[in-house]
């Protein structure tokens, strides 16, 4: 199971039309888009849980997709560290 970044999407997507989109690609297991508290708006982001072959399917055919004028950033959620960052940081 990958959890599966998409970034950038209109403040008015749904879960509806994000699992449309990605089951195009195999079985969406989970989704889950980061909601504004106060607007209930979509924040531009959410997250996605496929297997593994279908979630690698869907972020090869999607990043850089666009959707109602926004390209779509997807990608492998990169793991976060105790602080809360986005792996991938060197420290010098």
């Amino acid at each position: 199971m990958l959890k599966i970044y998409a970034g950038n999407l209109p403040s008015d997507t749904t879960e509806k039309e994000l699992a449309e989109l990605f089951s195009a690609h195999g079985r969406v297991r989970s989704i889950k888009l980061s909601h504004d508290v106060f607007s209930g708006k979509c924040r531009g982001f959410g997250f996605i849980e496929m297997e593994g072959h279908e979630a690698r399917a869907a972020i090869a055919a999607l990043n850089g997709k666009e959707l109602r004028g926004n390209p779509l950033r997807v990608n492998q959620e990169r793991p976060r560290d105790a602080k809360g960052r986005s792996g991938g940081h060197r420290h010098h």
